[in-house]
């Protein structure tokens, strides 16, 4: 593993299922810094200058889409890769969370675990081509 570990902002109001995902990332060898709604995660963003987030769409006062919005318009945070992991699984929420610039969009129900922790490596460049579910 290099020396210095991929930082993760995981940005999702469910702690059960937060916590699983911060064990299985963390298993990975990432680093997670978590928070559990749309204004920790912009202030987290900047503070804690994550490789990726894994964004989910609805939590308290700021919602997936905002969030994704401000970080795509503030320099700082714009090249931030953000997978969306939400449980909006309309095609009108994806086209926005793509419109709004989005890196991945992943439906909870969709999908497993591994397949999240794939995505992110994809994204991260730390494997060798994208594991599509069919």
């Amino acid at each position: 593993m290099d020396a210095v570990k991929k930082k993760i902002l995981l940005v999702e109001d469910d702690t059960a299922l937060a916590a699983v995902y911060r064990s299985r990332l963390e298993l990975e060898g990432f680093e997670i810094n978590e928070v559990n709604n749309g204004e920790d995660a912009l202030s987290a963003a900047m503070s804690y200058k994550p490789d990726l987030i894994l964004l989910d769409a609805m939590m308290p006062k700021i919602s997936g889409f905002d969030v994704l919005d401000i970080l795509r318009n503030t320099p700082e945070t714009t090249n931030i890769r953000v997978i969306m992991l939400t449980a909006l699984s309309q095609p009108k929420d994806k086209e926005r969370a793509e419109q709004l610039g989005v890196d991945d969009y992943l439906v909870k129900s969709q999908v497993v675990i591994g397949d999240v922790v794939a995505r992110v490596k994809h994204h991260l460049g730390m494997d060798p081509g994208p594991q599509q579910a069919s």
